[in-house]
């Protein structure tokens, strides 16, 4: 029996649940033209299946306000699928958990950079313990999912 190619990657998404729903999944990026760790995150997002768009934009604010995201939670790039803003060096299995759930919510976020967040990561060094946050409707948060903690 000759197995082709197509059949292999077929084979392997079945046997790779969260890259196999990630697969399907488009997600737009928003970044600075100055910013390098957001070019890691959309790599990582690659890496899980997911099919990217990235446009440079010198202020992000506007595409914020627009889907909800209170100032508070802002990183330095935004990412936006479904309808939700995904803020921040959020880990792709985070996002398929969003996606594949599909709370009431605005999206979710990783405020600031912390080291060792996809595209945050540092070679030898430890990543920081962080959390992505579920922000609801009207700006509110709950911890959606914690990371590194050790």
């Amino acid at each position: 029996m000759s197995l082709n190619r197509r059949t292999l990657l077929t084979a392997a998404a079945l046997l790779a649940p969260g890259a196999a729903l990630a697969r399907t999944r488009a997600i737009t990026v928003y970044k600075t033209p100055t910013c390098g760790c957001c070019d890691g995150w959309v790599e990582h997002l690659q890496r899980a299946g997911f099919a990217t768009t990235v446009e440079i934009l010198d202020d992000l604010s506007p595409i914020r306000r627009r889907h909800g995201l209170p100032d508070r939670l802002m990183s330095c790039h935004s990412g936006v699928a479904d309808g939700y803003i995904f803020e921040g060096h959020i880990p792709a299995a985070d996002v398929i958990r969003m996606l594949n759930e599909r709370p009431r919510a605005v999206g979710l976020a990783v405020p600031g950079m912390p080291l060792g967040s996809p595209g945050m990561e540092v070679s030898g060094r430890a990543g920081q313990p962080y959390e992505t946050l579920l922000v609801l409707n009207g700006g509110a948060t709950r911890v959606f999912a914690r990371h590194n903690q050790g």
